[in-house]
């Protein structure tokens, strides 16, 4: 298998390792040792030595959920999001990736967003057809909100009307190049799909994103890929809170006391983790989870739950004990994609908010 000389080299280190066991997401909620990071390399290694075949190994492959834990805690420096992204490009050259990745990949080639979807829901297209006329400040919304939680899509929308700001949303909106980056990684297919949406937002002198996977991808990825940002580009939150300072955004003490989900895309590879805290804490007061800001734990998302949806309750039920055994009931997110899949498992004992249901009470 072609991989880079670094990563073969992170690969023959981490997989003697178990420091990452406690913080793995997937390996938490399946209990298998196979899915995680060290059993993953192991499996590389494997293929590497021509001990087994690449195929043998592509489902383990697609269970990293690419939260990047594990590089954090690992004080030995290995990075085991980076060559599984590198095996995922070269499955995807091979023509070995699995069935089920091959049909999304396809569909965000063909159709522009893994989940085949073309059509907006109702009370989104009329949402944004308020908005359709140009102005310097677009909102991206990204594909998870428009196609999969419409209705969280609507709110965002609502929030930004609240505080009176002028902005455009499009009825025909490009992927970022997330979705494509997370299933094959660093392809040709991949960049020119971060190209396309690139041009387009700098056609704005602002892009508000409201997704952080989105976010991650436009403010970090981009430039790694070498695509070329003109616009500001600002996270949701950052932008939320900016707007909370203002007084644009006004405060309405809501009597809830919560706990907040971090984005991991925000919290780790932004860096980014007082902006929602900021926005929570003047509707609500604000505890907080035993592993927060950087040391979050991964609460499931709706790309992964296409192929593993069971693994993906278990990982949201994992998240969801954590704030209950805190004798916490109200969790506030601003991931719409960990939204969705701590809503689908949460009973009548906790209550999952979105960062928007929170503000618009």
């Amino acid at each position: 298998m072609i991989m880079s000389e670094k990563s073969k080299q992170h690969v023959d280190s981490c997989r003697f390792c178990w420091m990452c066991h406690h913080i793995c997401p997937i390996g938490n909620a399946t209990g298998h040792e196979r899915s995680t990071p060290r059993a993953r390399a192991l499996g590389i290694s494997m293929v590497n030595r021509g001990a087994i075949e690449l195929d043998e190994i592509m489902d383990n492959i697609y269970e990293c959920a690419g939260c990047g834990a594990c590089v954090r805690d690992c004080v030995t420096g290995w990075d085991p999001v980076m060559f599984t992204k590198e095996v995922r490009l070269q499955a995807a050259l091979d023509g070995k990736l699995p069935e089920y990745i091959n049909k999304m990949v396809d569909n965000c080639l063909d159709i522009g967003n893994a989940y085949g979807k073309t059509a907006l829901c109702g009370k989104l297209s009329e949402a944004i057809s308020k908005h359709e006329k140009k102005t310097d400040t677009l909102l991206f919304l990204g594909s998870d909100a428009r196609y999969m939680a419409c209705e969280e899509a609507v709110k965002a929308i609502k929030v930004l009307e609240s505080a009176g700001v002028e902005f455009t949303v499009l009825q025909d909106e490009t992927d970022s190049g997330a979705q494509l980056d997370f299933l094959i990684g660093a392809s040709d297919e991949t960049k020119e799909q971060m190209n396309k949406t690139a041009s387009v937002m700098n056609s704005y002198k602002t892009v508000i994103l409201y997704d952080p996977a989105d976010a991650k991808t436009v403010k970090q990825t981009y430039p790694t890929y070498d695509v070329k940002l003109e616009c500001k580009a600002y996270t949701y939150t950052s932008y939320l809170a900016e707007l909370v300072k203002s007084g644009a955004l006004k405060a309405k003490a809501s009597g809830k006391t919560v706990v907040y989900q971090d984005p991991f895309q925000l919290s780790r590879d932004l860096e980014e983790t007082e902006c929602a805290r900021e926005v929570i804490s003047a509707f609500a007061t604000l505890h907080e989870m035993h592993l927060n800001r950087a040391e979050t734990v991964w609460a499931g998302n709706i790309l992964m739950a296409q192929y593993m949806p069971e693994v993906m309750k278990l990982v949201a039920e994992r998240r969801i004990f954590n704030a209950k055994s805190l004798g916490e009931s109200v969790i506030v997110t601003a991931s719409v994609s960990e939204y969705r899949s701590l809503k689908a498992v949460a009973d009548e004992s906790v209550e999952i908010l979105s960062l928007e249901d929170l503000i618009l009470g």
